[in-house]
């Protein structure tokens, strides 16, 4: 290790120990320790966020038992039980709680540090990322590939899915989502707009007509990929209608086709059908009544401290759609 390298360890090794005795004395722990190792707090964050072993060694990428030996070494250091092992997971005890917040923040300040002495800024580890299936491909995957260029000792992995993923529970640091966003207890950053449009096919409208206004829906087949609600700009107000149809899919491509069939009306991000609209094979329809821009946005588990790796992919999607 050069010397920088060595005053880094050393500077850091400090700092563990000032954490280590205030928690102790938050929590009425007098023992005294000598150090700990950062991958012990990284782990013990882990498995407080995700409620269990399982999924922490999931995300960490190593097995239970490591992640078990981390917690034990941990506590030992410490003198006192950080967490509760149950048959349905690990639930955190009064010290643990006391201890979480400033472990948290050691982890996340060396991250922060680590990603500064780097060359370059670069990142170091591994990127788990869902990422919608319907534009992701041609939006988003572009992006990551941008990302691993310019961080070649960053390991990326992308899961492609219209499912709204639990980040947590499947081990994901953040996922990139579109649309309009449902309140959650996740922690979300709008990166840019997302537009869409209503559209059929010139033989729909034919067969069925043009709805001239948001509620003359109900009366045509809807191409959805669910229980949905769409939404249209009328003048200042929003007004939201809640489209009925046979033909249901959980990838918006999918819908494609069904539209250019003239099977029923369809709102579909721009990306998927301005080819189509260009060449006349579909038409947009409800064009004095647009849908409001939705949004591109990058969602992350509950934490006070976002990671530099998600931080920087927040960045680079930032520069490439705006944050209109």
């Amino acid at each position: 290790m050069s010397g920088s390298g060595a005053h880094y360890r050393n500077y850091w090794r400090l700092q563990l120990r000032t954490w280590m005795r205030y928690s102790r004395s938050c929590a009425g722990v007098s023992r005294e320790g000598n150090s700990m190792d950062i991958e012990e707090l990284q782990t013990f964050v882990e498995v407080a966020d995700a409620g269990g072993i399982t999924t922490a060694a999931r995300r960490l990428g190593v097995s239970k038992s490591i992640v078990s030996r981390r917690l034990a070494r941990l506590e030992t250091e410490l003198g006192v039980q950080l967490l509760a092992r149950t048959t349905r997971g690990a639930a955190l005890t009064e010290a643990g709680i006391a201890f979480r917040e400033h472990a948290a923040r050691v982890v996340a300040e060396i991250e922060t540090a680590k990603a500064v002495i780097l060359p370059n800024g670069d990142l170091k580890g591994r990127l788990r990322v869902s990422v919608p299936l319907s534009v992701g491909p041609t939006e988003f995957a572009p992006v990551l590939a941008q990302l691993a260029k310019r961080h070649p000792h960053l390991h990326i992995h992308a899961s492609y899915s219209d499912r709204f993923v639990d980040l947590i529970a499947e081990g994901f640091d953040c996922a990139i989502r579109v649309g309009y966003l449902q309140d959650s207890n996740l922690i979300a950053r709008r990166v840019g707009p997302f537009y869409g449009k209503l559209v059929a096919s010139p033989d729909y409208v034919a067969t069925h007509g043009e709805p001239q206004t948001p509620q003359e829906l109900s009366a045509h087949e809807a191409l959805m990929q669910g229980t949905e609600t769409w939404q249209f700009s009328d003048g200042d107000r929003v007004v939201s209608v809640q489209p009925q149809g046979r033909f249901k899919a959980d990838n918006g491509s999918a819908l494609v086709p069904a539209a250019l069939a003239g099977i029923g009306i369809a709102w579909l991000p721009d990306c998927l059908v301005d080819h189509h609209v260009a060449s006349g094979a579909l038409l947009p329809i409800l064009k004095g009544f647009p849908p409001p821009a939705a949004g591109i946005y990058v969602v992350r588990p509950p934490g006070q401290f976002p990671t530099p790796k998600v931080r920087v992919l927040t960045d680079l999607l930032i520069e490439h759609f705006g944050t209109a």
